[in-house]
């Protein structure tokens, strides 16, 4: 009972990924409670996280990326205070730390022999805030403290207006209606050349095409390329990853009429269809090979295997089968 009441207080602040879902779920006029009942927190934990971040007038411009921002702001002044907290301490952390013991060993040391409680964490901020000319003694001396934990450009995306995969309607989750795309690319160490793959959802109808480069503009070159000939009614959604190349999604939303979603960072998962074609690509085309060379025809008959092959999850049709019976119906 008591290690349920410890657990229950417990409290993890917001975090980036949650902090993109209250943009896309408030742009998409959710209420508080809405909100706070798909994230699992606290209505009141929303309402604060609102007033305290948002960059101007309190219903219009909460962003998540700016939220994060100020957090993350707040946080790293929170932690500025003098580190290592009388001169004993700080005298014989220098003297072990000339000496070449670790970090580690002396906080180990000085809470065993003295009873000072120091982090190895608080001698290493002393060294890189304070006494930098110490950074030389230890075994892996860099000239600045390393920050843990992923970057902030990891972190935080810098692709405009997007809309985090949660936000994506239920019916596309289910593969109910035709029209919702996952777009993914194929790479090679070997040239910058690529592939662009897209893979409807309902009928594992595959579309590839060559890329020049993994850039921006020739995703969207390609997006389009390959959209150009299926009807308006089967372009209504593509899933995309966090890629840079695709930071012009909503131009190629305003040219094919269709809206776009991403997946969360490292969460490949959440767009499997294209990721299992992907695998089925790699088959004539291995990691190892140098996509420069790779010729239209041979993308093409690639494109043909894949959308002539009969696939248990559509009861060993093809795609190409279902396809013409959705055009037709």
């Amino acid at each position: 009972m008591q290690q349920d009441i410890k657990n229950k207080k417990q409290y993890k602040h917001l975090n980036a990924r949650e902090r993109e879902i209250i943009t896309a779920l408030r742009q998409s006029k959710f209420t508080l409670k809405e909100i706070a009942t798909e994230l699992g927190r606290s209505e009141s934990t929303i309402s604060r996280e609102i007033q305290r971040n948002s960059s101007g007038t309190y219903l219009l411009t909460y962003s998540g990326i700016f939220a994060q921002s100020l957090y993350q702001n707040r946080k790293k002044y929170a932690s500025c205070r003098i580190r290592l907290k009388n001169d004993f301490i700080r005298g014989y952390v220098i003297k072990k730390i000339k000496e070449g013991i670790s970090p580690e060993l002396i906080s180990g040391r000085l809470k065993m022999k003295y009873g000072e409680s120091i982090s190895h964490e608080a001698i290493y901020l002393f060294i890189y805030q304070e006494r930098q000319d110490l950074a030389k003694y230890l075994v892996r001396s860099h000239r600045k403290r390393k920050h843990r934990g992923a970057k902030c450009s990891k972190q935080c995306s810098r692709i405009p207006d997007r809309v985090p995969i949660i936000a994506r309607p239920k019916s596309i989750d289910d593969r109910i209606e035709y029209g919702h795309w996952e777009a993914d690319t194929v790479v090679s160490r070997e040239s910058k050349a690529c592939l662009a793959v897209m893979v409807e959802r309902s009928l594992r109808s595959v579309k590839i095409e060559k890329m020049k480069n993994k850039s921006a503009k020739e995703m969207k070159r390609c997006v389009l390329k390959m959209m150009k000939d299926v009807p308006a009614d089967l372009r209504k959604s593509i899933t995309y990853d966090n890629g840079l190349e695709n930071v012009l999604h909503q131009e190629i939303n305003a040219r094919l009429g269709t809206k776009s979603y991403f997946c969360n960072p490292y969460h490949s998962w959440e767009k499997g269809t294209v990721e299992n074609t992907i695998g089925l690509i790699r088959r004539f085309f291995p990691k190892k090979t140098d996509f420069a060379c790779v010729t239209p025809r041979q993308v093409n008959n690639v494109q043909e295997w894949l959308n002539n092959r009969p696939r248990k999850c559509l009861l060993y049709y093809t795609s190409n089968e279902l396809l013409k019976v959705a055009l037709t119906g």
